[in-house]
Protein backbone atom coordinates (compact mmCIF):
# COMPACT_ATOMS: atom_id res chain seq x y z
CA UNK A 1 0.00 0.00 0.00
CA UNK A 2 0.87 3.62 -0.91
CA UNK A 3 1.79 6.22 1.90
CA UNK A 4 0.65 9.64 1.69
CA UNK A 5 1.82 12.18 3.59
CA UNK A 6 0.15 15.41 4.41
CA UNK A 7 1.45 18.47 6.12
CA UNK A 8 -1.44 19.11 8.73
CA UNK A 9 -1.45 22.84 8.70
CA UNK A 10 -1.90 22.60 4.27
CA UNK A 11 -5.94 23.32 3.11
CA UNK A 12 -6.01 20.09 1.31
CA UNK A 13 -7.13 17.23 3.08
CA UNK A 14 -10.39 17.20 2.04
CA UNK A 15 -8.90 15.86 -1.11
CA UNK A 16 -7.63 12.69 1.30
CA UNK A 17 -11.02 12.64 3.15
CA UNK A 18 -12.60 12.37 -0.15
CA UNK A 19 -12.46 8.33 -0.31
CA UNK A 20 -11.03 8.92 -3.80
CA UNK A 21 -7.35 7.73 -2.44
CA UNK A 22 -9.16 5.39 0.42
CA UNK A 23 -6.88 2.63 -0.82
CA UNK A 24 -3.32 5.06 0.27
CA UNK A 25 -2.03 5.19 3.83
CA UNK A 26 -2.70 8.52 5.06
CA UNK A 27 0.06 9.86 7.39
CA UNK A 28 -0.79 13.29 8.27
CA UNK A 29 2.31 15.42 9.50
CA UNK A 30 2.90 18.42 11.66
CA UNK A 31 5.03 21.37 9.93
CA UNK A 32 8.07 21.56 12.41
CA UNK A 33 9.79 24.99 13.34
CA UNK A 34 13.35 26.25 14.06
CA UNK A 35 15.19 25.32 10.31
CA UNK A 36 16.44 27.09 7.57
CA UNK A 37 15.91 26.42 4.28
CA UNK A 38 18.55 26.49 2.40
CA UNK A 39 19.12 25.69 -1.97
CA UNK A 40 18.28 22.13 -3.82
CA UNK A 41 15.45 21.53 -1.65
CA UNK A 42 17.70 20.91 1.64
CA UNK A 43 16.97 21.92 5.20
CA UNK A 44 18.86 22.92 8.08
CA UNK A 45 17.28 22.24 11.59
CA UNK A 46 17.91 24.69 13.86
CA UNK A 47 16.19 22.83 17.20
CA UNK A 48 19.26 21.14 18.78
CA UNK A 49 22.64 21.36 18.60
CA UNK A 50 23.26 18.83 15.72
CA UNK A 51 21.70 21.32 13.26
CA UNK A 52 21.60 18.50 10.76
CA UNK A 53 21.21 18.84 7.00
CA UNK A 54 17.93 17.03 5.86
CA UNK A 55 16.87 16.05 2.13
CA UNK A 56 13.53 14.67 1.15
CA UNK A 57 12.49 11.61 3.05
CA UNK A 58 16.05 11.55 5.25
CA UNK A 59 15.37 11.64 9.38
CA UNK A 60 17.61 13.65 11.29
CA UNK A 61 19.59 11.98 14.36
CA UNK A 62 15.93 12.18 16.57
CA UNK A 63 14.87 9.84 13.85
CA UNK A 64 11.31 11.90 13.81
CA UNK A 65 12.41 15.21 12.29
CA UNK A 66 12.37 14.75 8.62
CA UNK A 67 11.18 16.40 4.97
CA UNK A 68 8.13 15.41 3.21
CA UNK A 69 7.10 17.05 0.00
CA UNK A 70 9.28 19.47 0.61
CA UNK A 71 8.37 20.42 4.12
CA UNK A 72 10.09 19.76 7.73
CA UNK A 73 7.82 17.94 9.44
CA UNK A 74 7.62 16.21 12.91
CA UNK A 75 6.39 13.01 12.35
CA UNK A 76 5.71 12.03 16.39
CA UNK A 77 3.33 14.99 16.77
CA UNK A 78 0.90 13.88 19.26
CA UNK A 79 2.27 10.45 18.98
CA UNK A 80 2.41 9.11 22.54
CA UNK A 81 4.46 6.32 23.85
CA UNK A 82 3.08 6.40 27.47
CA UNK A 83 0.29 8.57 29.50
CA UNK A 84 0.64 8.37 33.13
CA UNK A 85 0.31 9.65 36.71
CA UNK A 86 3.62 9.43 38.50
CA UNK A 87 4.84 10.58 41.77
CA UNK A 88 6.83 13.85 41.12
CA UNK A 89 9.80 12.40 43.15
CA UNK A 90 10.15 10.15 40.09
CA UNK A 91 10.91 13.01 37.43
CA UNK A 92 13.49 13.36 40.24
CA UNK A 93 12.36 16.52 41.24
CA UNK A 94 12.72 16.77 44.86
CA UNK A 95 12.07 20.50 45.76
CA UNK A 96 8.89 21.38 43.55
CA UNK A 97 6.13 20.16 44.89
CA UNK A 98 7.01 17.29 46.82
CA UNK A 99 4.81 14.32 47.42
CA UNK A 100 2.74 15.71 44.69
CA UNK A 101 1.16 13.37 41.97
CA UNK A 102 2.12 14.51 38.09
CA UNK A 103 -0.11 13.52 34.86
CA UNK A 104 3.21 12.87 31.89
CA UNK A 105 3.38 12.26 28.49
CA UNK A 106 6.31 10.93 26.57
CA UNK A 107 6.40 9.94 22.77
CA UNK A 108 9.43 8.21 20.69
CA UNK A 109 12.67 9.18 19.61
CA UNK A 110 16.06 11.22 21.32
CA UNK A 111 18.42 13.32 19.80
CA UNK A 112 21.33 11.46 21.85
CA UNK A 113 22.14 8.36 21.55
CA UNK A 114 23.60 7.07 25.25
CA UNK A 115 24.97 3.49 24.97
CA UNK A 116 23.51 3.02 28.74
CA UNK A 117 20.17 4.35 27.63
CA UNK A 118 17.60 3.59 30.20
CA UNK A 119 14.33 3.29 28.15
CA UNK A 120 16.39 2.53 24.68
CA UNK A 121 12.96 0.93 23.91
CA UNK A 122 10.77 4.96 22.76
CA UNK A 123 14.17 6.37 22.49
CA UNK A 124 15.99 4.57 20.28
CA UNK A 125 13.74 1.97 18.75
CA UNK A 126 11.01 4.08 17.06
CA UNK A 127 9.94 1.46 14.73
CA UNK A 128 6.87 1.68 16.85
CA UNK A 129 5.82 4.70 15.85
CA UNK A 130 3.26 3.94 13.17
CA UNK A 131 1.78 0.66 14.59
CA UNK A 132 1.31 0.98 18.31
CA UNK A 133 1.66 4.80 19.14
CA UNK A 134 -1.94 6.76 20.08
CA UNK A 135 -2.65 9.85 18.45
CA UNK A 136 -3.66 12.69 20.89
CA UNK A 137 -4.21 16.63 19.84
CA UNK A 138 -2.85 18.83 21.96
CA UNK A 139 -6.98 19.64 23.39
CA UNK A 140 -7.66 16.07 24.11
CA UNK A 141 -4.38 16.56 26.45
CA UNK A 142 -5.47 19.40 28.02
CA UNK A 143 -8.97 18.06 28.96
CA UNK A 144 -7.34 14.71 30.32
CA UNK A 145 -5.17 17.00 32.20
CA UNK A 146 -7.81 19.37 33.42
CA UNK A 147 -10.01 16.20 34.77
CA UNK A 148 -6.54 14.10 36.37
CA UNK A 149 -6.64 15.34 40.17
CA UNK A 150 -2.95 16.44 39.38
CA UNK A 151 -2.75 19.49 38.85
CA UNK A 152 1.04 19.11 37.70
CA UNK A 153 1.95 17.79 33.85
CA UNK A 154 5.47 16.51 32.77
CA UNK A 155 7.10 15.89 29.32
CA UNK A 156 9.36 12.84 30.34
CA UNK A 157 9.85 9.75 29.25
CA UNK A 158 11.63 10.00 26.22
CA UNK A 159 13.09 13.33 25.15
CA UNK A 160 10.72 16.35 24.92
CA UNK A 161 12.82 18.74 22.96
CA UNK A 162 12.36 16.63 19.80
CA UNK A 163 8.54 16.66 20.43
CA UNK A 164 8.99 20.80 20.54
CA UNK A 165 6.06 21.51 18.75
CA UNK A 166 3.88 19.33 20.53
CA UNK A 167 4.58 20.28 24.14
CA UNK A 168 4.64 23.80 23.26
CA UNK A 169 0.88 23.54 21.72
CA UNK A 170 0.08 21.81 25.13
CA UNK A 171 2.20 23.98 27.53
CA UNK A 172 0.14 26.59 26.37
CA UNK A 173 -2.98 25.33 26.84
CA UNK A 174 -2.33 23.96 30.38
CA UNK A 175 -0.63 27.28 31.34
CA UNK A 176 -3.86 29.17 30.34
CA UNK A 177 -5.68 26.70 32.70
CA UNK A 178 -3.64 27.47 35.60
CA UNK A 179 -1.65 23.73 35.71
CA UNK A 180 1.68 23.44 36.16
CA UNK A 181 4.12 22.34 33.39
CA UNK A 182 7.69 20.57 34.02
CA UNK A 183 10.10 19.54 30.93
CA UNK A 184 12.69 16.49 31.88
CA UNK A 185 15.34 16.66 29.75
CA UNK A 186 18.51 16.19 28.45
CA UNK A 187 19.20 19.79 28.06
CA UNK A 188 20.22 19.63 24.04
CA UNK A 189 18.37 22.43 22.98
CA UNK A 190 19.32 25.65 20.81
CA UNK A 191 19.25 28.55 23.00
CA UNK A 192 16.20 30.40 20.80
CA UNK A 193 13.54 27.81 20.87
CA UNK A 194 14.55 27.04 24.60
CA UNK A 195 14.07 30.89 25.44
CA UNK A 196 10.82 30.29 23.75
CA UNK A 197 9.56 27.34 25.91
CA UNK A 198 11.04 28.63 29.21
CA UNK A 199 7.95 30.72 30.05
CA UNK A 200 5.57 27.99 29.83
CA UNK A 201 7.74 25.30 31.97
CA UNK A 202 7.40 25.90 35.48
CA UNK A 203 10.28 23.44 36.47
CA UNK A 204 13.28 21.43 34.98
CA UNK A 205 15.25 18.55 35.38
CA UNK A 206 18.00 18.44 33.28
CA UNK A 207 20.55 15.35 32.59
CA UNK A 208 24.17 16.43 33.05
CA UNK A 209 25.76 13.13 31.69
CA UNK A 210 29.61 13.88 32.03
CA UNK A 211 31.70 16.46 32.60
CA UNK A 212 34.38 15.64 29.83
CA UNK A 213 33.82 16.87 26.13
CA UNK A 214 35.13 13.57 24.67
CA UNK A 215 33.61 11.53 27.07
CA UNK A 216 30.70 13.45 26.08
CA UNK A 217 30.81 12.61 22.40
CA UNK A 218 31.73 9.07 22.55
CA UNK A 219 28.54 8.31 25.33
CA UNK A 220 26.00 10.56 23.61
CA UNK A 221 26.97 11.38 20.06
CA UNK A 222 25.92 14.72 21.48
CA UNK A 223 28.39 17.78 23.72
CA UNK A 224 28.72 19.10 26.51
CA UNK A 225 28.86 22.81 26.36
CA UNK A 226 25.36 23.18 25.18
CA UNK A 227 23.63 21.13 27.90
CA UNK A 228 25.79 23.83 30.22
CA UNK A 229 24.48 26.73 28.27
CA UNK A 230 20.58 25.22 28.72
CA UNK A 231 21.45 24.78 32.83
CA UNK A 232 22.67 28.67 32.80
CA UNK A 233 19.82 29.62 30.58
CA UNK A 234 17.19 27.76 32.68
CA UNK A 235 18.92 29.37 36.03
CA UNK A 236 18.74 33.11 34.38
CA UNK A 237 14.93 32.57 33.68
CA UNK A 238 14.15 31.47 37.62
CA UNK A 239 12.30 28.61 37.07
CA UNK A 240 12.78 26.17 39.26
CA UNK A 241 16.25 23.55 38.08
CA UNK A 242 17.38 20.88 39.41
CA UNK A 243 20.33 18.46 38.09
CA UNK A 244 20.52 14.69 37.67
CA UNK A 245 23.96 13.13 37.02
CA UNK A 246 23.92 9.21 36.34
CA UNK A 247 27.22 7.60 38.13
CA UNK A 248 28.29 5.48 35.78
CA UNK A 249 31.67 3.06 37.27
CA UNK A 250 34.71 3.82 35.56
CA UNK A 251 33.53 6.50 33.11
CA UNK A 252 32.56 9.53 35.34
CA UNK A 253 33.31 8.72 38.95
CA UNK A 254 36.95 10.26 38.94
CA UNK A 255 36.40 12.25 42.27
CA UNK A 256 38.57 14.82 39.91
CA UNK A 257 36.83 15.25 37.44
CA UNK A 258 33.62 15.07 39.80
CA UNK A 259 35.14 18.05 41.44
CA UNK A 260 35.52 19.94 38.58
CA UNK A 261 31.82 19.38 37.88
CA UNK A 262 30.66 20.66 41.42
CA UNK A 263 32.68 23.69 41.45
CA UNK A 264 30.74 24.92 37.58
CA UNK A 265 27.57 23.91 39.81
CA UNK A 266 28.38 25.83 42.56
CA UNK A 267 29.98 29.20 40.65
CA UNK A 268 27.41 28.86 37.97
CA UNK A 269 24.02 28.43 39.48
CA UNK A 270 24.77 28.56 43.22
CA UNK A 271 25.18 26.44 46.86
CA UNK A 272 21.16 26.37 46.52
CA UNK A 273 21.49 24.30 43.80
CA UNK A 274 19.38 21.01 44.08
CA UNK A 275 21.35 17.82 42.68
CA UNK A 276 21.01 14.60 42.44
CA UNK A 277 23.21 11.92 42.16
CA UNK A 278 21.58 8.68 40.52
CA UNK A 279 23.31 5.04 40.47
CA UNK A 280 23.95 3.23 37.07
CA UNK A 281 22.48 -0.26 36.51
CA UNK A 282 23.35 -1.86 33.13
CA UNK A 283 21.14 -1.25 30.43
CA UNK A 284 20.74 -1.01 26.63
CA UNK A 285 24.48 -1.72 25.45
CA UNK A 286 26.04 -1.28 28.60
CA UNK A 287 27.31 -4.31 30.88
CA UNK A 288 29.28 -2.59 33.37
CA UNK A 289 28.22 -3.29 36.82
CA UNK A 290 26.02 -1.36 38.80
CA UNK A 291 28.00 1.62 40.86
CA UNK A 292 29.08 0.48 44.21
CA UNK A 293 27.06 2.20 46.82
CA UNK A 294 30.37 3.36 48.83
CA UNK A 295 31.31 5.25 45.55
CA UNK A 296 27.70 7.19 45.71
CA UNK A 297 28.05 8.14 49.22
CA UNK A 298 31.68 9.14 48.46
CA UNK A 299 30.55 11.13 45.52
CA UNK A 300 27.67 13.02 47.87
CA UNK A 301 30.22 13.82 50.29
CA UNK A 302 32.53 15.37 47.67
CA UNK A 303 29.13 17.29 46.29
CA UNK A 304 27.84 18.52 49.70
CA UNK A 305 31.35 20.48 50.03
CA UNK A 306 29.71 23.28 48.06
CA UNK A 307 25.92 22.16 47.51
CA UNK A 308 23.30 22.12 49.89
CA UNK A 309 21.00 20.05 48.18
CA UNK A 310 21.85 16.48 47.13
CA UNK A 311 20.25 13.76 46.71
CA UNK A 312 21.15 9.64 46.00
CA UNK A 313 18.99 8.02 43.59
CA UNK A 314 18.67 4.11 43.07
CA UNK A 315 20.29 2.92 45.89
CA UNK A 316 17.37 1.54 48.31
CA UNK A 317 15.44 2.59 51.26
CA UNK A 318 18.42 2.17 53.36
CA UNK A 319 20.22 5.28 51.71
CA UNK A 320 19.00 8.52 53.72
CA UNK A 321 17.05 10.97 50.73
CA UNK A 322 15.03 13.10 53.25
CA UNK A 323 15.64 16.93 53.04
CA UNK A 324 17.13 18.60 55.90
CA UNK A 325 18.06 22.56 56.46
CA UNK A 326 21.09 23.12 55.27
CA UNK A 327 21.18 25.97 58.21
CA UNK A 328 20.40 24.49 61.70
CA UNK A 329 20.28 20.16 60.51
CA UNK A 330 16.16 20.00 61.47
CA UNK A 331 14.28 17.28 59.34
CA UNK A 332 12.50 19.32 56.73
CA UNK A 333 11.13 16.27 53.90
CA UNK A 334 10.84 12.32 55.25
CA UNK A 335 10.74 10.32 51.75
CA UNK A 336 10.73 6.85 52.28
CA UNK A 337 11.23 5.54 48.26
CA UNK A 338 8.20 7.93 46.62
CA UNK A 339 6.29 8.64 50.34
CA UNK A 340 6.96 11.86 50.77
CA UNK A 341 5.94 13.96 53.93
CA UNK A 342 7.10 17.49 55.15
CA UNK A 343 7.83 17.83 58.74
CA UNK A 344 9.42 20.93 59.56
CA UNK A 345 9.05 23.60 56.70
CA UNK A 346 5.57 26.32 56.72
CA UNK A 347 5.34 27.02 53.29
CA UNK A 348 8.87 27.68 51.99
CA UNK A 349 10.94 27.79 55.29
CA UNK A 350 12.74 25.97 57.84
CA UNK A 351 9.87 25.87 61.19
CA UNK A 352 12.62 25.53 63.54
CA UNK A 353 15.21 28.36 62.09
CA UNK A 354 13.47 30.29 59.40
CA UNK A 355 16.06 29.71 56.77
CA UNK A 356 14.50 29.81 53.28
CA UNK A 357 14.62 26.49 51.57
CA UNK A 358 15.24 26.93 47.95
CA UNK A 359 12.37 25.44 45.57
CA UNK A 360 8.42 25.17 45.67
CA UNK A 361 6.38 24.28 47.74
CA UNK A 362 2.63 24.63 48.56
CA UNK A 363 1.30 26.44 51.25
CA UNK A 364 1.09 24.71 54.74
Amino acid sequence: MDTLYLVSNTRNIQLFMSGSLKNCNLRIMHQAGYYAALPGNRFRCDLCPHQCLLTEGKPGQCKVRVVRNGKLVSENYGRLSAIATDPIEKKPLYHFYPGEKILSIGSVGCNMHCKNCQNENISQCIDIMADQLIHYSAKDIAEKAVKDPARLFAFTYNEPTIYYEFMYDVAELLNKRGIVCVMVTNGYIMPKPLKNIIPLISGFNVDLKFFQENIYRKMTGAGLKPVLNTLEQVKRSGQHLEITFLVIPGINDHPGEFKKMIDFIHENLGREQVFHLSRYFPRYKMNLPPTPIIKMLELRILAKEKLDFVYLGNTGPEIDSNTWCPSCGNLLIQRNYYTTTIVGMRDNTCKKCGTVIHGKFREQ
